[in-house]
């Protein structure tokens, strides 16, 4: 890269900035955990608790219509959508986490706002909690991390930080 390249890119503080968790009811074993991980790394990296609003929606189909209505709002710089699909019998499940993952990803593209995206699709059980805190880490904190860093980014896109 030139030493004269401008790099921009976003940073891991969440001083100053305000983010919405919505998180789904529907597996909440799982999504508990998830929102556990999430509210952690906010508050580890500076964000203080009145700029968290936790949103809870039935379950993880119902994530994009909230994001969108947020989003609109513009009272957050990033969300954070948590959710848990794990694999049964039926098609169902690719229903759902096709679904949830097109419609956070349009909210996305069409607001302009980040949307990070903590659903877990698993093929059972035991993956689900190994990504809620067990061996695979924490996926809430990590949406957590991911929505930080592209609230900064944006921010400093908008010439705003």
């Amino acid at each position: 890269m030139s030493d004269n390249a401008r790099i921009i890119e976003g940073n891991l503080s969440a001083a100053g900035l305000k983010f919405a968790i919505i998180v789904a009811r529907f597996n909440s074993f799982i999504t508990e955990r998830l929102l556990a991980g999430a509210l952690d790394g906010l508050t580890r990296t500076g964000c203080a608790q009145p700029d968290i609003e936790i949103v809870r929606v039935p379950g993880s189909w119902e994530l994009p219509v909230v994001a969108r209505e947020l989003a609109s709002q513009k009272r957050h710089d990033a969300l954070i959508c948590l959710g848990a699909v794990i694999r049964g019998e039926t098609p169902h499940f690719d229903y759902v986490a096709g679904e949830a993952a097109k419609g956070l990803g349009q909210v996305a593209s069409t607001t302009g706002m980040p949307v990070a995206f903590g659903v877990l699709t698993c093929n059972s059980l035991e993956q689900a909690v190994d990504r809620a805190g067990g061996k695979g880490g924490n996926k809430g904190f990590d949406a957590a991390m991911t929505a930080i860093e592209m609230a900064s980014l944006m921010r400093r896109l908008r010439g705003q930080a």
